[in-house]
């Protein structure tokens, strides 16, 4: 690869990816940022401030999700179509810009996982260089702490619509409300959280050991969340887990067997 677009969230596996990019191809490398309703603000924050300090040219786009009616009914699928709409988006820029191939930091455990992110940046010829070395999400934190990356223990995030049940809408009040509560709970001291959205129900998924912030500060966390739209607000005991919501699809699909 002569020169390198980087799908740039400021996570861990593209910080790493950017770093050893920029290490290899020096200025022939550009980091471009999707900025949309769908990203959380807490890593909105964080994306300017990793690249600068990386040394490395950013690139802000704003891809709007919802200009794809498909995506914005919520099927299963949804992350493909949007993965698919942003890949496009920036292989349209890096050609403008004069990179040429788009890389990004889907990893080894996302191979195996068969993620929906994987499958659109194959169709569409993006490179994932970690997951074409093998390397997995422990093993990254591993090096980056090792290279003293800012980002080596960040907890994982991801778009705020993976908050809200297959098939219901996604609109732009409920990304805000997700938004607004999990900054609160972050504000109190809670590291890793998601809030899911269940209509007027607001299910907060912490790590086990965090449960006990929400508890202490319960009556705060209910006041706030109800001010920003939810009727009911409840604690998940099986605590924090990536892609919870899929457990819904399937006990649909259960009941209807």
């Amino acid at each position: 690869m002569e020169s390198v677009a980087v799908a740039f969230s400021g996570g861990v596996d593209s910080t790493f990816l950017l770093k050893v990019a920029s290490e290899v191809l020096g200025d022939r490398v550009l980091a471009i940022t999707n900025i949309s309703p769908l990203t959380p603000s807490y890593d909105q924050k964080s994306v300017v401030r990793v690249a600068e300090k990386l040394g490395v040219r950013l690139k802000i786009i704003d891809v709007d999700p919802f200009k794809d009616p498909q995506f914005v009914s919520n099927p299963v699928d949804r992350c493909y179509i949007c993965k698919r709409n942003l890949f496009k988006a920036l292989q349209r820029i890096a050609q403008e810009e004069g990179f040429s191939t788009v890389i990004d930091g889907n990893n080894a455990d996302d191979v195996v996982s068969h993620k929906w992110g994987m499958k659109a940046a194959n169709e569409l010829g993006v490179r994932s260089p970690l997951a074409e070395v093998g390397l997995t999400k422990e093993e990254i934190r591993a090096i980056s702490r090792e290279m003293g990356l800012t980002t080596a223990d960040k907890p994982s995030n991801a778009c705020l619509a993976t908050r809200i049940p297959f098939n219901e809408r996604i609109t732009l009040e409920k990304l805000r409300m997700i938004d607004d509560a999990e900054n609160f709970i972050r504000d109190i001291g809670v590291r890793q959280v998601r809030v899911r959205h269940h209509d007027l129900v607001a299910r907060i998924e912490v790590e086990s050991d965090d449960m006990e912030i929400i508890l202490r500060r319960r009556i705060e966390v209910i006041r706030r969340l109800k001010e920003l739209g939810f009727a009911v607000v409840v604690l998940d005991l099986e605590g924090f887990r990536s892609g919870s919501l899929s457990l819904f699809l399937d006990y649909q699909m259960d009941s209807h067997n």
